[in-house]
C-alpha cells in the first residue's frame, strides 16, 4: 500500500495510531504515557481520537477496521480515477470522430468542386 496513506498523523508531531491505541489499552510505559498525555492536552484531534478509541469495546479489532477503512478509501479513489479516465476516453473518441467527419466532408467538397 502507498506509504502516504499508512497513517494520518505522519505529517504532524502527533502520536501514531498504534501509540494512541496502546495508550487507550494501557500498554505504554510511564514515560511514553506521559508524552501522549502531554500531547493530548494540546491537540484537539488526538484528544477526540483517544475519546473515540476509549468508547470501542473490542479494541483488538481496531487495526483490522483501520486496514479495511483505508482499503475502502483507496478503492473509491481508484474508482473515481477510472471514471475520469473513461470520460476522457469518450471525449477523445468524440473529437476524433468529428475530425474524421470534417475531413470526409472536406474531401467530398474538394472532389465535388474540382471534378466540375
Amino acid at each position: 500500500m502507498n506509504d502516504h496513506f499508512t497513517d494520518i498523523f505522519t505529517e504532524t508531531a502527533c502520536p501514531t495510531q498504534d501509540q494512541l491505541l496502546a495508550y487507550v489499552e494501557n500498554k505504554l510505559s510511564a514515560a511514553e504515557r506521559h508524552e501522549v498525555e502531554r500531547h493530548i492536552a494540546d491537540c484537539e484531534l488526538c484528544s477526540e481520537a483517544v475519546e473515540g478509541l476509549a468508547t470501542i469495546r473490542h479494541k483488538e479489532q481496531i487495526p483490522g477496521w483501520l486496514r479495511q477503512a483505508k482499503w475502502d478509501v483507496l478503492q473509491k479513489l481508484r474508482k473515481k480515477t477510472r471514471k475520469k479516465r473513461k470520460e476522457h476516453y469518450y471525449l477523445y473518441i468524440a473529437i476524433i470522430s468529428l475530425l474524421i467527419l470534417f475531413l470526409a466532408i472536406a474531401v467530398f467538397w474538394l472532389y465535388h468542386f474540382t471534378s466540375r
